[in-house]
């Protein structure tokens, strides 16, 4: 989590704040769920985002 929160707020979360809350909600919860989620390489998953690792681990587990 430490992580997550770092890159949060060196990669995503501007210098100078949100002008609002909903403006912060909606930029923050695309970062998580589209950015960080789909996108972002994670080494501990081999250099995959987290979706594309779980969806991976799941197909040699035999898990649907």
């Amino acid at each position: 989590m430490e992580r997550l929160f770092r890159s949060l707020k060196t990669e995503w979360v501007p210098a100078t704040g949100y002008p609002s809350m909903t403006e912060a909600k909606r930029d923050i919860g695309d970062y998580l769920m589209n950015y960080y989620n789909r996108q972002h390489p994670h080494q501990y998953n081999d250099g995959l985002p987290p979706a594309q690792a779980e969806h991976r681990s799941d197909l040699l587990s035999g898990i649907s």
